[in-house]
């Protein structure tokens, strides 16, 4: 099976993708500014603005509840850290999805994937228990044979054990499973891994330009790629 990207690069063979979460597939920035603003409101701390939010996001929760301690001005984060994680926790679980949107074109992009017969797997650094209840409040679960997320595996993206061990569990070789992504951390881990990678023009980065970063391709939506 090839990939073709309306730029007209083809990619392939591909039998399987990997799909990124956050900024890939929905826009999730209002829910961790909802959810980080309750949990520092719970701390007395001051609020943090979602433009300072979207550069830490893309790393896993633990990097970004550090962040933005840290941005806030807490002196000593490590100490903070255990109830900054509890109280976000409990807030995110409350509001999940509440505040997120599914970005246009994906679940066209992916419907045009699964109708191809490519085995799909989600793999994001988004905790586990935050990630399934998402996809399954925004439809787009059914499109998975596999979710994992950043605490599936002992190390996140951009390491690349995720990617590994999840071509592993969708029975797959690396050369021939897509990465599907928003960030450097996916087009790392892709790198390193040994499989191809496709980044979107709309996410997050870590508020760096994505064009910069060393991909296989670009797609300003998720149905530009075609399978032939």
């Amino acid at each position: 099976m090839q990939l073709k990207l309306e730029t007209g690069a083809v990619l392939g063979p591909v039998d399987a993708v990997i799909v990124d979460l956050d900024g890939t597939m929905v826009d999730t920035l209002g829910d961790f500014a909802e959810a980080l603003n309750r949990m520092l409101r719970d701390l007395n701390l001051p609020p943090v603005p979602a433009t300072a939010i979207e550069t830490m996001v893309g790393k896993g929760s633990e990097h970004l509840i550090r962040s933005v301690l840290a941005y806030v001005g807490v002196a000593d984060v490590e100490a903070t850290y255990p109830s900054a994680w509890q109280r976000y926790q409990h807030h995110y679980l409350d509001i999940n999805g509440q505040f997120a949107q599914v970005y246009e074109g994906v679940e066209q992009g992916l419907a045009q994937l699964q109708a191809a017969g490519l085995r799909m797997a989600c793999l994001t650094n988004k905790p586990l228990s935050f990630a399934q209840p998402l996809l399954q409040a925004k439809g787009l679960a059914p499109f998975f044979s596999q979710v994992f997320g950043g605490d599936s595996f002992a190390r996140k993206k951009p390491d690349p054990l995720p990617l590994l061990k999840t071509c592993e569990a969708l029975g797959t070789v690396t050369a021939r499973t897509l990465m599907l992504g928003d960030s450097s951390n996916d087009a790392q881990a892709a790198r390193a891994a040994g499989c191809p990678v496709v980044l979107v023009s709309y996410g997050y980065n870590h508020g760096q330009p994505v064009h910069g970063v060393d991909a296989d391709g670009f797609v300003d939506r998720l149905s530009e790629l075609h399978a032939h």
